[in-house]
């Protein structure tokens, strides 16, 4: 969850036209002469509801005891005695969604918000079937994209939705969501799609590109389908930005082509690969294009280059310009970044450099980012001088967690910027930036990306008083 403002961001569970000339008009007409405007959002939902399911989930949690801080005090022993209560206590959690039906045999494309870490699934078509449980499997995952598959077992011939190619999209076009918000089965709304591209709206390390539209979702909506007026799925709802828990016109959905690529990564091996160089790059400011002496902040900067990394093995420097991606030119480190993600993994690809003032084209190879788990770490320790490793049970049990997430630090060099900042070895960091820290393989994708002279705010458990502080210390 993010801040911003007053703001919060959920996540959830008649046009004017303007011709040029007489011919554009003739063509617009033509494109127009087969939809009729009175009927369109009713017909896109006759096509796209039977592809629509409602998705609830339970989740068991591990909830920390709120009264065994005053276990000792006498204040409360004087009117409850000295019973003995539990450290923790387990509950269980529902939660609503939606999911939208990609193939005949059963494989429903949601949320991984939704469905990750449930223990129980039930699966309910527009239709009334009904399925629960063993019926029920997840797939796969993938919660940098925020996508997971399930599958309902049964051999019956599922209606499924078509999807368009949601790079054809554009501000101003009409879209329809369908959804089961508040449990408000087959739930039509409709709207505009409001904004393209929107990234960091909740972990810019995450793979997001977002489309933003105004189209009624709430929660519940989670998962469920944006369509086109063709009926097509241009996306895959997501999140809304919100001050009061309810829709404020601030809707986020993932793109299709995005989630189409992601789930069918996730059918063929439960899992989600990536293009990956290793570099970690940056916007390129005013004052970063004047001392490069550029004409213009185009580009993005090469901040760090990872040893071993097919980035090094192809000559990639840091301080190097990234001018072009195939000979496309490159917006952002954003952009960039998620087009990697989609490349061909032992291919090669052409990047369009500056250095010196002097352009070049360097083909690099894609490696997986499977391999860059250590990549990352091992750059973290040269450049943050600390080690960390995951945390177990028996030490989540010691320091009075509820679960192993975080990691706990295993070496510490004093006159790193860690070790200066007062981190000591048997620490457990707890969240960067105020975003969880699940591992340690994505504690190093968070500071590997950090650029230099950026401030990071640690969230420290002491290994000495047990007690969570806040940290902050700059990237070297």
């Amino acid at each position: 969850m993010k801040r911003n403002g007053y703001s919060r961001l959920l996540w959830l569970l008649a046009p004017i036209v303007v011709f040029v000339s007489a011919g554009a008009e003739v063509t617009a007409r033509a494109a127009f002469s087969d939809l009729n405007l009175v009927t369109a959002i009713q017909d896109v939902a006759k096509r796209a509801i039977p592809s629509v399911v409602h998705i609830e989930v339970t989740e068991k949690q591990t909830v920390t005891n709120p009264l065994l801080p005053f276990q000792n005090d006498p204040f409360f022993q004087y009117f409850f005695g000295n019973p003995k209560m539990p450290k923790n206590f387990e509950r269980e959690v529902t939660g609503l969604g939606s999911g939208i039906l990609i193939d005949s045999q059963g494989h429903i494309l949601t949320n991984s918000h939704l469905v990750n870490g449930a223990t129980k699934m039930k699966v309910v078509l527009s239709d009334g079937r009904t399925y629960r449980d063993t019926s029920v499997k997840l797939i796969g995952v993938d919660a940098k994209t925020d996508l997971a598959v399930i599958k309902i077992s049964d051999k019956g011939n599922f209606p499924f939705a078509a999807f368009g190619d949601s790079d054809k999209v554009e501000v101003g076009q009409w879209v329809v969501a369908i959804g089961h918000p508040q449990g408000l089965d087959q739930t039509v709304t409709q709207g505009i799609i409001s904004a393209k591209h929107r990234r960091g709206i909740s972990d810019p390390s995450s793979y997001q590109d977002f489309l933003q539209t105004d189209a009624a979702i709430n929660p519940g909506n989670s998962g469920g389908p944006l369509l086109n007026l063709d009926g097509e799925v241009i996306g895959v709802n997501a999140a809304i930005m919100s001050s009061s828990g309810g829709f404020e016109g601030i809707g986020f959905s993932i793109p299709g082509n995005m989630a189409l690529h992601v789930a069918r990564r996730l059918m063929a091996s439960g899992k989600v690969e990536r293009g990956w160089l290793g570099l970690t790059i940056q916007n390129i400011t005013p004052e970063l294009a004047e001392s490069f002496q550029m004409n213009g902040t185009s580009g993005v900067l090469v901040a760090n280059v990872l040893k071993n990394s097919p980035a090094e093995k192809a000559g990639i420097k840091q301080g190097d310009i990234i001018v072009a991606y195939r000979q496309k030119p490159v917006e952002d480190p954003d952009r960039l970044r998620n087009e990697l993600a989609v490349a061909p993994i032992g291919q090669s690809v052409t990047l369009t450099t500056l250095r010196d003032g002097r352009s070049r084209e360097v083909n690099v190879m894609v490696a997986s980012d499977l391999e860059q788990g250590k990549a990352l770490l091992s750059s973290v320790a040269e450049r943050f001088g600390v080690e960390v490793k995951s945390v177990g049970k028996n030490e989540a049990k010691k320091y009075g967690l509820n679960d192993t997430k975080g990691v706990i630090v295993s070496r510490i060099a004093r006159n790193g910027s860690f070790g200066k900042a007062g981190i000591e070895r048997d620490d457990i960091i707890l969240q960067i930036n105020r975003s969880d820290v699940d591992d340690p393989d994505r504690f190093g994708e968070v500071l590997s990306t950090t650029p230099p002279k950026n401030g990071v705010l640690l969230t420290v458990i002491d290994h000495k008083s047990r007690n969570a502080s806040m940290v902050r210390l700059t990237a070297p």
